[in-house]
């Protein structure tokens, strides 16, 4: 709470969500929260959570090279680091997950990042594909919300960061040794105290990435990616049905993309108003009314935060992980153990 990062989040926050209800009406907003329907947010958690173990078995598949691990295994896991991101700032969860992984399975804490940090260029990758796949009807629209307006721009710009880092990952992983000739070249730059340990982590990041020597696993990594949206995707159809309005599933896999690239953008935990703000700009973008954009879109928030979160504390509680570990010391002894 006392360091600047927070608050930082909290004031990247607070702009977006001013930036979402400006020029909303609360009375219509409170009156579109009453009207709906919420009996369609069960099969939208239901099939939500499929998709969460989808997750789990990429995971899974993932960390093959490195040691075998059931998928029913690494599900709570997985549940417990989408809850930390869900309450830790700076997307903390994904090395909550790693520091469980280690504890349970003795998988190395640099091992396990490597292959989360490409599950999450393949999930930007997906995104992006979201993206362009809508870019032509979106440039038909109309919208006086500045937040769409530059969305090609902004996909451009991320495919191009996105692509580099992957065909940066599979080099590394195709070439491993070459890899390591750069990286001990580059440490030489360091203090020599420091080189056992950076050489530890390289070697064990790189096992994490064994898994993408094969072009048959890219390809089902990828896959299972695209999965893995879809079905978040259905999540947002179904959570449409409880309210009064009608856009394609085209139109909520640009949502889709649009506010899951906006919440790599640093915010408060929970990606509040990173999430809403270019959620409702979209929704505002193919016709629908603010206030209906903006209570679709909060209760859809909701939906995505709250079960998973109660699943992880859950999980967390089983486990005895306390929510005051101090997660950082814990990513350093793994570290060094590794």
């Amino acid at each position: 709470m006392k360091k600047w990062q927070f608050w930082f989040g909290v004031l990247i926050s607070a702009l977006f969500l001013w930036v979402a209800f400006r020029g909303i009406q609360w009375t219509n907003l409170w009156q579109t929260l009453q009207a709906a329907d919420y009996i369609w947010l069960l099969p939208g958690i239901g099939v939500y959570f499929v998709g969460v173990w989808v997750r789990a078995w990429r995971w899974h598949y993932l960390l093959g090279p490195i040691k075998k691990i059931p998928t029913r295994t690494i599900f709570p896991i997985t549940v417990m680091g989408y809850a930390g991101n869900n309450i830790f700032p700076a997307r903390a969860g994904e090395v909550l997950r790693a520091v469980i992984l280690k504890r349970k399975e003795g998988v190395p804490v640099s091992a396990s990042l490597a292959t989360i940090i490409v599950e999450r260029i393949f999930d930007g990758v997906v995104m992006l594909s979201f993206v362009f796949l809508n870019l032509p009807e979106l440039a038909k629209l109309t919208s006086a919300s500045g937040f769409v307006g530059n969305i090609q721009q902004v996909a451009v710009i991320g495919a191009g960061v996105f692509a580099g880092a992957l065909i940066l990952f599979l080099l590394a992983a195709m070439f491993p040794h070459t890899t390591m000739r750069v990286g001990l070249w580059l440490i030489r730059f360091l203090p020599e105290r420091f080189h056992t340990r950076i050489i530890s982590v390289m070697n064990k990041f790189l096992d994490g990435l064994a898994s993408l020597r094969s072009p048959f696993n890219v390809l089902m990594v990828f896959v299972t990616s695209a999965v893995i949206w879809l079905l978040e995707t259905s999540k947002y159809w179904f959570v449409m049905q409880g309210f009064d309005f009608h856009v394609s599933f085209f139109a909520l896999m640009l949502m889709n993309g649009i506010v899951n690239l906006a919440t790599t953008i640093p915010s408060a935990p929970g990606y509040i108003g990173t999430f809403d703000t270019p959620g409702i700009a979209v929704l505002t973008a193919y016709g629908v009314d603010p206030a209906t954009a903006a209570g679709y879109t909060l209760v859809l928030h909701g939906a995505l935060w709250l079960p998973i979160t109660l699943l992880g504390l859950y999980y967390m509680a089983h486990e005895g992980i306390k929510w005051n570990e101090n997660i950082r010391n814990e990513l350093g002894q793994s570290s060094s153990e590794s």
